[in-house]
């Protein structure tokens, strides 16, 4: 059966083996490299007479103020080998928000060390760019939606605050 002229032709799918792919190793060692960072500075270390692991980033967190600005310096590293491999930009975001969350969780003194020391947020970043490595579409719409969660709750919070904060002043006042 002849095509009429007019029909498209089904377009042709083009696969390209990792070996052709001129990317392909700069993505590897990166990936390599992320892992092993993130293993480094969140669980590299076991507690002794505990099953729980930390890394360079809790015994780091322990100096004041300084700690916390070098693993975030780490953590950026990670961010922007994300941002190089072309990762979309709402995984970015969730990474950022990651990082934030554990820079905030580490200025805390003492308490902070140790949920930081839990939160893991290099471990979770790596996880992160290999999810969006693998599937960049279902992982930008996944952190798309949590994106958009942490913003209704953070204005829901807000909401709360201030209905609270009226509801005080009207006791206060009346």
């Amino acid at each position: 059966m002849a095509l009429d002229p007019t029909e498209k032709q089904p377009a042709q799918r083009i696969v390209i083996q990792p070996s052709q792919d001129p990317l392909w190793e700069e993505r590897e060692r990166s990936r390599t490299n992320v892992r092993q960072l993130a293993w480094l500075m969140d669980t590299a270390f076991v507690i002794p007479g505990t099953k729980f692991h930390v890394g360079l980033d809790a015994v780091i967190g322990l100096i004041p103020f300084f700690g916390d600005l070098i693993g975030m310096a780490v953590s950026s590293y990670l961010v922007m080998i994300a941002a190089r491999l072309g990762v979309p930009r709402s995984v970015i975001m969730r990474m950022l928000l990651n990082m934030g969350a554990d820079v905030v969780l580490g200025i805390i003194p003492v308490a902070g060390d140790l949920l930081d020391a839990a939160w893991r947020a290099n471990s979770r970043n790596a996880a992160l760019l290999e999810r969006a490595l693998n599937d960049p579409k279902g992982t930008g719409r996944s952190s798309v939606w949590v994106l958009v969660g942490l913003g209704v709750l953070l204005l829901a919070m807000l909401g709360g605050t201030l209905a609270l904060t009226l509801w005080v002043f009207r006791l206060i006042f009346s």
